[in-house]
């Protein structure tokens, strides 16, 4: 009996400590072949001595650097099964589906947020992209399925990773807000609000996903972690509640 490929899978964003690094990991311990990137391979540093990665370094809003990207794991692996934006999206989606397309077989993931189900104050235009984000993934479930190709939204709640301290570094670039001064230990507060002991493990995160993600016939919405039942219960109450929630939460 003729085994089956070993899925080859392209994904963004998977610096150490992070969602995507622990997508990779849990990816490859499934028998995955996985083409990790990131803007600097020194941030795979970790993952340079495993057969099971092919190492790439990627700017996701450089079309050049796509194109290589996409064409060394073309030249590499003849084909591209997965592909999971956890950065970056639109670019990749549109160099990698002319190869699935040729297959008509492949799947899209797009790595979202909860966030964007009740979207808070101090964070709006984090929100405003990944409902963004949510939008063109469902255009695209429809658009690509004629096509063979199976596109999904992966919408994390809180997950224990490396985002907060980025957040919190950027924050501490900007320039001073005179007129939300008195809301500065908020805003401040925001930058790690997903960041708690009761956040969601990335590993944890990421066994959940990834299962979902490899089967046969996979959801077009995955949602886990902490705080995700709650962010889908928020969007479906009426509005002059769910502000009053979040002022509340979020100190505004």
């Amino acid at each position: 009996m003729e085994l089956p490929e070993r899925p080859v899978v392209l994904i963004t964003g998977c610096s150490e400590g992070g969602i995507g690094y622990a997508l990779a990991l849990e990816l490859a311990s499934k028998g995955c072949i996985v083409a990790a990137t990131a803007r600097s391979l020194a941030s795979l540093r970790s993952l340079e001595e495993d057969p099971r990665f092919f190492l790439l370094e990627l700017d996701v809003v450089a079309d050049d650097s796509i194109r290589r990207v996409v064409e060394r794991v073309m030249e590499r692996f003849g084909r591209i099964d997965i592909l999971i934006n956890n950065a970056g999206p639109l670019k990749l989606i549109q160099a990698v589906v002319p190869h699935m397309i040729s297959r008509r077989k492949g799947k899209i993931v797009n790595v979202g947020s909860v966030a964007a189900l009740a979207s808070g104050p101090w964070a709006g235009v984090y929100t405003a992209s990944k409902a963004a984000l949510h939008s063109l993934t469902d255009s695209l479930r429809l658009e690509l399925r004629p096509f063979g190709i199976q596109v999904m939204t992966v919408a994390p709640g809180a997950i224990r990773s490396n985002i907060g301290s980025s957040s919190l570094a950027n924050y501490d670039h900007m320039p001073e807000w005179k007129l939300y001064k008195p809301f500065e230990a908020a805003i401040r507060a925001r930058t790690t609000f997903s960041q708690t002991a009761r956040s969601t493990p990335a590993e944890v995160f990421a066994k959940k996903t990834v299962a979902d993600i490899l089967k046969k016939n996979p959801p077009s919405w995955i949602s886990y972690g902490h705080l995700s039942t709650v962010s889908a219960i928020l969007y479906h109450l009426p509005l002059f509640i769910r502000d009053f929630l979040l002022s509340l939460a979020m100190k505004s």
